[in-house]
């Protein structure tokens, strides 16, 4: 594939994840966090399904010996991860703009290489540059005076933690299973997970899926199903430290989506952190020496699949 389609279809992918902050957004007016995730999730898992047969079917794909106990041990791992950080991020978003949510939540890629600090992961000075300038951004953004932050925009900052989290789980989980069966099966387990938390939770569990089936269907069937393809097609031919810079635009389409789908407006001092936090997010991904990796040259599937910012 050339790179001007690799990039394409990482740009699609992108605006497609951005703007699914607006249908999460817009949902959230009709049902609760827990039966929005829930029938997402099913929609997301079966929408892999039919991808699986096909690419199952071709003697070129690089699927490995399907190890069924593993997949579904990492599947159901990565799953209870998963939850926690799309239970987060959705009951934050009821309180805050999807444009905030997706730049506090793009810091997840800042905090990957953080975090893997604990498993004894090495970081570099563009890890901490990114880290400062994310910081000082999400202050900007979000904390009001006083330095308390705005809770919906809190519990979306707790789930970019666990998004970090998710993504550490998904690159061990890489090394024994193959990626789309790993994500059906999480997919699944948030499903199950989110239904059973709505029953038990929510007064009347899935009552407004009927006003937000447009949400419903885009960040199910399109933001999972479609965008997670896209994603899987265009790393087989992309280095991964640039389609994590191309897929960090996630957070400018967020904004750009919430602005258009919602009306959503920013201060000053809100692009002014937007900004600082896309630019961190931009440096911590940037490679030893540009001209070295730009353009997209072709790499190894297992390299790019094993190393990509989102699953």
């Amino acid at each position: 594939m050339s790179t001007a389609k690799t990039n394409l279809l990482l740009v699609l992918t992108a605006a497609i994840w951005g703007f699914a902050f607006a249908a999460q957004r817009e949902g959230a007016q009709y049902v609760g966090a827990f039966s929005f995730n829930a029938a997402r999730f099913s929609l997301g898992a079966l929408s892999l399904l039919p991808v699986m047969a096909v690419l199952s079917s071709r003697t070129t794909t690089p699927f490995r010996t399907p190890n069924p106990r593993l997949t579904l041990a990492w599947g159901a791992a990565a799953g209870l991860v998963l939850f926690s950080a799309s239970t987060l991020q959705q009951v934050g978003i009821e309180t805050t703009t999807a444009g905030k949510a997706s730049f506090i939540t793009g810091l997840y890629i800042v905090l990957v290489p953080v975090l893997g600090l604990a498993l004894g992961h090495r970081t570099n000075a563009r890890t901490w540059t990114g880290v400062v300038l994310a910081v000082a951004g999400l202050w900007l953004l979000s904390f009001v005076p006083g330095f308390s932050l705005v809770a919906g925009d809190g519990l979306v900052l707790i789930g970019a933690f666990f998004w970090a989290i998710h993504i550490l789980v998904i690159d061990r989980a890489n090394l024994d299973v193959d990626p789309l069966p790993l994500s059906a099966v999480q997919f699944g387990t948030t499903a199950a997970l989110s239904a059973i938390a709505a029953v038990a939770t929510e007064a009347r569990p899935f009552a407004g899926l009927g006003d937000a089936v447009v949400p419903v269907l885009y960040a199910g069937l399109i933001s999972v199903g479609i965008a997670y393809t896209l994603q899987v097609v265009a790393q087989q031919w992309a280095k991964p430290a640039h389609a994590a810079l191309i897929l960090s635009l996630e957070t400018v389409f967020g904004a750009v989506g919430g602005a258009l789908v919602l009306g959503e407006r920013m201060t000053a001092r809100g692009y002014a952190g937007s900004l600082l936090i896309l630019a961190g997010i931009m440096v911590s991904q940037l490679p030893r020496r540009v001209s070295q990796a730009w353009p997209l040259q072709p790499e190894s599937r297992d390299d790019a699949r094993s190393s990509s910012p989102r699953t």
